[in-house]
């Protein structure tokens, strides 16, 4: 077996998700992304997956702290693999960039993370740190 599949049967693990074919078929296609993808850029990448296994592995990701899901306003959903080792919580936040030109999402790891202090009686249950604009690729195309 060779070392990449040893890292996703790690990160299945520890998050307490039973490695399976499929499943360690969406984490490979996640990370290889490098960027949030939606479920249509996900089908395009596993060709021998249908959509409904795609989905099932998605959402059971999405209970074990595995993926991020996040809505960057272009009507779809994106989903990025996290790379958290817990299954209880997601200590993987950082801020996301969404380019209204080539709507593509990036994610922006080494930009500071506002803090947002919430009244005493609040409980946040998830963050979307999303930024709109142009990236730097279309803002330099002629």
């Amino acid at each position: 077996m060779n070392s990449h599949k040893k890292e996703y049967l790690l990160l299945l693990d520890d998050h307490g998700i039973r490695p399976t074919a499929n499943r360690i078929l969406v984490a490979e296609a996640l990370d290889r992304a490098g960027r949030p993808v939606s479920l249509l850029e996900l089908e395009d990448a596993l060709l021998t997956m249908d959509k409904s296994s795609i989905s099932r592995c998605l959402s059971l990701f999405r209970e074990h702290h595995l993926v991020h899901s996040l809505e960057d306003g272009s009507d779809a959903v994106r989903y990025e693999l996290c790379h958290s080792r817990s299954h209880h919580e997601n200590d993987d936040q950082h801020v996301h960039f969404y380019c209204e030109k080539c709507h593509r999402t990036f994610c922006l790891h080494d930009t500071p993370i506002p803090s947002v202090e919430l009244p005493d009686d609040y409980v946040a249950l998830s963050v979307n740190y999303m930024v709109k604009g142009i990236c730097a690729a279309c803002k330099n195309k002629k």
